[in-house]
């Protein structure tokens, strides 16, 4: 049974979890203020305690690639990275929209609420209207590739005319008030990326021997960084 490391930091939730055979059996998490340079080591620890799985036992290390946080997926990916350095292990990446997308699937069916007809749209908060998102069907199955979007009454109108759309993330506030009078868009408010979001996909990338090489790999930020101007006197 593959036992497999699951890290998600790409937003402001920090989020751990061990899963075996794509079923999380403990996680850790936390959402708010960034702390992922605080709390990520401490909470693979503590899940690595929990279930009695020693690092050197892990198949495999599975991490969020983005897009999210600059700062958030570094932490991760560094991480990761340096665990799988350290204990030779292969290194999985799972698309954050992606898990995001299946949990928010998950979500649906499990209160009965699951129909052909939804399509799921995370976002993650990338400033101002602006966010970043995908589309997807029930089976997971990618209907639009991750771009950074600015968000407009007219957005997805080709999409609502066949199908209702299920909102989620923290880039979905943004999109209430536009979609105030459409009938066909639904919101989960309180889901967010998690770690538990990642087993299923990350067990399955490890079945097929989908792995990204560990001194190579680089976090997927989908737009540059923009470094802001020093506020320090005397700086320019």
């Amino acid at each position: 049974m593959s036992a497999i490391l699951c890290i998600e930091t790409a937003t402001r939730v920090c989020s751990v979890a061990i899963c075996k055979e794509g079923n999380v059996i403990s996680k850790r998490e936390i959402s708010g203020e960034y702390s992922h340079a605080e709390k990520l080591t401490l909470f693979i620890r503590e899940v690595s305690e929990e279930t009695g799985i020693m690092l050197g036992q892990l198949d495999a290390v599975a991490v969020s690639r983005g897009p999210g946080s600059f700062t958030g997926l570094r932490i991760g990916v560094s991480t990761a990275k340096g665990l799988c350095y350290a204990l030779d292990k292969p290194l999985i990446s799972v698309g954050t929209l992606q898990s995001m997308a299946y949990g928010m699937a998950e979500i649906c069916n499990s209160n009965s609420t699951g129909r052909k007809d939804i399509l799921f749209c995370p976002m993650i908060d990338a400033r101002r209207m602006e966010v970043y998102t995908a589309l997807y069907d029930g089976e997971n199955n990618e209907i639009i590739p991750p771009a950074a979007e600015i968000i407009a009454a007219s957005s997805f109108s080709e999409y609502f005319k066949k199908h209702t759309l299920c909102f989620a993330g923290d880039g979905a506030e943004k999109c209430k008030e536009l979609f105030a009078g459409q009938p066909r868009a639904v919101f989960l408010d309180t889901m967010l990326p998690s770690a538990c979001h990642m087993a299923s996909l990350a067990d399955h990338a490890f079945n097929a021997g989908r792995f990204e090489d560990v001194a190579s790999f680089e976090p997927y930020y989908l737009k540059d960084f923009v470094a802001g101007k020093p506020k320090v006197k005397g700086l320019k």
